[in-house]
């Protein structure tokens, strides 16, 4: 009888995964004036830890009180305030037998200047996404192309939050170089055009990347998890890919391979979808270049989609079914029928409607 790998363990640096199993990180809007999420979207994640995930991934927090924001009511993990608010959320997570991680973001140019205090949107190079904003129905502002001053103080951000989440007894930090923001508006061509140390090149454009993972990895403990989000697909303009070819995204993946990360976690619109014209899924053209953990989300929704994308990667993520179904690692693990939900359902996310 073959093992079940989906329910069996899998280490990571110094923390032993009970199953291959995590809540995806998921963007909230529930927080207040103090950036603290409301009471329910915090017992959320504790519940989901209670009802059988490994890894419960905190919705993305935003990076600074200057221009890191993107949508309303998002939260933060800057104050003394806020990391008392974690604290016993972390530790109810870890008493559950989940790790807790927490990621962070800044939103580049998918920001929104009214709801950030300077009022500002910033980016590698003043260009915006081709769409309108879907929450004001507008264009998306030109960003300002961010200086060297601009760049410093934005990964300062970065350090900052990651001290946070130390303080608050986190077991991991999650870079997000993912859909679109700003980490991956310096990556991709599509949204960096700049001329300096900071463009280009495959190198160049990973140059913000490299210097923000420098810089968080001296606050972060070694005994704590560093990972980093990446995928070929934005937010906005989700029809384009960020990374002209295989071979350009492969050539992230080296780079990525030689920092201090523990883990790579990959964003899809699905996890079997063949990507840059190959016969190959995101996760396949990803561990061919590195033999760090693997961590692969998108339409993994039931047992047959977890089994299936494990075989290319180490850990899934769910975002919809778990969101949308307490009991969705049980239901999974005991076999049952379940459905791919559609993305309009995820709404309850975005909205004051208490989270299951």
């Amino acid at each position: 009888m073959q093992p079940d790998k989906l329910f069996s363990p899998f280490t990571i640096n110094q923390f032993t995964l009970k199953n291959r199993i995590g809540v995806a990180p998921m963007t909230r809007m529930s927080s207040k004036a103090d950036s603290v999420p409301r009471a329910d979207v915090l017992e959320f994640l504790i519940r989901r830890a209670r009802k059988g995930a490994a890894i419960v991934y905190t919705e993305a927090i935003v990076t600074d009180y200057e221009s890191a924001q993107g949508y309303p009511g998002q939260a933060r993990l800057l104050t003394q305030r806020q990391i008392d608010a974690w604290r016993p959320v972390v530790s109810a997570i870890q008493k559950e037998g989940a790790v807790a991680v927490m990621q962070m973001f800044h939103c580049g140019r998918m920001a929104w200047p009214e709801v950030n205090p300077a009022g500002r949107v910033i980016a590698p190079s003043p260009i915006t996404p081709e769409q309108d904003n879907p929450l004001t129905g507008q264009a998306y502002p030109v960003p300002d192309e961010m200086s060297r001053f601009d760049i410093e103080h934005v990964i300062e951000g970065f350090v900052e939050t990651a001290r946070g989440a130390v303080e608050a007894g986190f077991d991991g930090i999650e870079i997000h170089g993912a859909h679109g923001y700003l980490i991956c508006n310096f990556l991709s061509s599509y949204s960096n055009q700049r001329t300096d140390g900071y463009g280009g090149s495959v190198e160049n454009r990973f140059r913000f990347a490299h210097e923000v993972i420098q810089a968080v990895r001296k606050v972060v403990p070694e005994d704590r998890l560093l990972t980093f989000r990446i995928s070929n697909w934005g937010v906005a303009d989700p029809h384009v890919s960020l990374f002209e070819t295989r071979d350009e995204y492969q050539h992230i993946i080296k780079l990525l391979d030689r920092e201090p990360i523990d883990a790579i976690s990959v964003s899809t619109h699905g996890y079997s979808d063949k990507a840059f014209g190959t016969r190959q899924n995101m996760a396949q053209i990803t561990r061919a270049v590195t033999q760090l953990p693997l961590m692969i989300c998108g339409k993994i929704y039931d047992r047959a989609s977890a089994d299936e994308a494990l075989e290319d990667a180490n850990i899934i993520l769910s975002a919809k079914s778990i969101l949308l179904n307490p009991d969705w690692v049980e239901d999974v693990k005991a076999g049952k029928e379940l459905r791919l939900h559609a993305s309009a359902e995820a709404n309850v996310a975005y909205t004051d409607e208490p989270l299951l």
